[in-house]
């Protein structure tokens, strides 16, 4: 009744109110977890379901990149070392990038393309020449965790493909990206890459909000069946940087509004208004739930979906879901915007259709290939023989360097672009060296399983 007591004060109706306590009831339907912070103080703005329990999908990447250049960053390898694709990363579920055994690449093109196409393969090759093995490195990750005081979060593996044992909360994410910002600011520019070219092939990043919402500066999408769609972003106006974390949403396009809108009211947050809404101290204070992670595999991937869903998902804006998340601050009835209605205020109201429709801002695709290290002519070289590699054999056309896509896999691989060759100045780009998005400020950048999890799927991807 606290939360009221300010609108008492305003001498609203008792009509009002009990609308009002109506409209701020839990929705019984689909699960989601929603947080969004202040990235230098830790001050949480909003909270919903933020330490419940979650499985990361492909966010589990963050930490991947985090421990992997803290490595970096230690002198213990360095971007440029040299790592082998190994059978047990070769045979990792899609998204990936499908490089045979014996293939080599740079520990900073393995940071970019697992990033940026959220490959799985690139993730364990990582994982396996930082850590020893998929278990050495995991180890290395929980440590990390402990470090930073993620306590509800636990991994089995370095890319976030389903296992019952990693899991993780909106509020453990959010603690993780700001371990980014503050310990790596000098590589954070690995985590808001608009996209890359690997011979002809441009992939875009799957964080929809990059170059397309203003301020947009990082961090990663996630997908499997059992956890929905999920997305850590960040996004800096006027030298305030705030991260928000959306866990669950229902689909891709989705997860970017519901985000944005986090962004607008967390940025929105300081004309005034702050009285309106309790005190929800600092991230790191929030209590965890003692819970086991939602399966939303039949809500996501059931029922009326023919086929599995994957992290590019492309459904129209103005679906019903979509059209009723617009029409609303936090995009269903009974999110706390309706208290400024009620107020006789006017709340902010986002408008993703006005640029996550559009086409991202202009920008040239960071160049990625194999083998060692390259310049000048012979990086050319190396970028050619990656572009003949992709052309396809025989009349039927199959590729002899893509493995077959398997079902729900964790951030199921896009149709990557064709394109012409273009310039190659970006392909040894070290972080700083290559165009951030659009409106994103020149800024430099960041266990406790406890009781036994139920399967998160029975499948390998989810």
């Amino acid at each position: 009744m606290h939360f009221f007591r300010p609108l008492l004060r305003q001498s609203l109706s008792p009509i009002v109110l009990v609308a009002a306590f109506a409209i701020l009831s839990p929705r019984a339907s689909h699960a989601e977890a929603r947080l969004v912070i202040e990235a230098d103080s830790g001050k949480v703005l909003e909270a919903e379901n933020a330490t419940v329990p979650w499985y990361p999908a492909s966010v589990t990447k963050l930490m991947t990149a985090y421990v992997t250049l803290s490595a970096v960053k230690a002198g213990k390898v360095s971007l440029d070392t040299l790592l082998t694709v190994s059978p047990v990363a070769a045979s990792q579920s899609p998204s990936k990038m499908g490089f045979r055994p014996g293939t080599q690449v740079t520990v900073d093109n393995a940071l970019k393309m697992m990033l940026v196409k959220s490959a799985n393969d690139m993730a364990v090759v990582l994982a396996e020449g930082v850590g020893g093995s998929i278990d050495g490195f995991s180890v290395m990750m929980n440590d990390a965790a402990q470090k930073l005081g993620m306590t509800q979060t636990h991994y089995v593996n370095p890319n976030g493909l389903p296992a019952d044992e990693q899991i993780t909360s909106a509020r453990d994410l959010a603690i993780l990206a700001r371990g980014i910002i503050k310990d790596l600011p000098e590589y954070e520019y690995f985590v808001h890459i608009p996209s890359i070219r690997f011979g002809r092939r441009i992939t875009q990043n799957f964080n929809r909000l990059i170059g397309r919402y203003p301020g947009a500066d990082g961090f990663k999408t996630g997908f499997i069946c059992a956890s929905g769609y999920n997305l850590v972003a960040s996004a800096t106006r006027d030298g305030r940087r705030l991260i928000a974390v959306v866990l669950g949403a229902s689909s891709g396009t989705m997860r970017a509004v519901r985000a944005a809108q986090l962004l607008d009211r967390g940025f929105a947050s300081n004309n005034g208004l702050a009285w309106l809404r309790p005190s929800l101290g600092n991230v790191n204070s929030l209590a965890p739930v003692d819970a086991s992670p939602p399966n939303l595999r039949d809500d996501v991937c059931g029922g009326k979906h023919h086929k599995p869903a994957s992290d590019e998902d492309d459904a129209p804006l103005m679906s019903s879901a979509a059209g009723s998340a617009l029409a609303t601050t936090n995009g269903e009835p009974g999110a706390n915007g309706t208290v400024f209605l009620a107020a006789g205020l006017k709340p902010p109201m986002p408008k993703p259709s006005e640029w996550l429709a559009a086409s991202p801002a202009p920008s040239e695709p960071v160049v990625v290939y194999t083998g060692p290290v390259r310049t000048g002519t012979a990086l050319i070289a190396a970028v050619a023989a990656d572009t003949e590699s992709q052309k396809s054999p025989g009349r039927h056309g199959k590729r002899t360097r893509v493995a077959a896509r398997k079902p729900d896999a964790a951030d199921a691989k896009p149709a990557d672009k064709p394109s012409k060759p273009a310039a190659v100045r970006h392909a040894n780009a070290k972080p700083g060296d290559a165009a951030k998005p659009a409106a994103a400020p020149a800024k430099p950048a960041p266990r406790t399983a406890a009781k036994p999890k139920p399967k998160s799927d029975g499948k390998p991807a989810g």
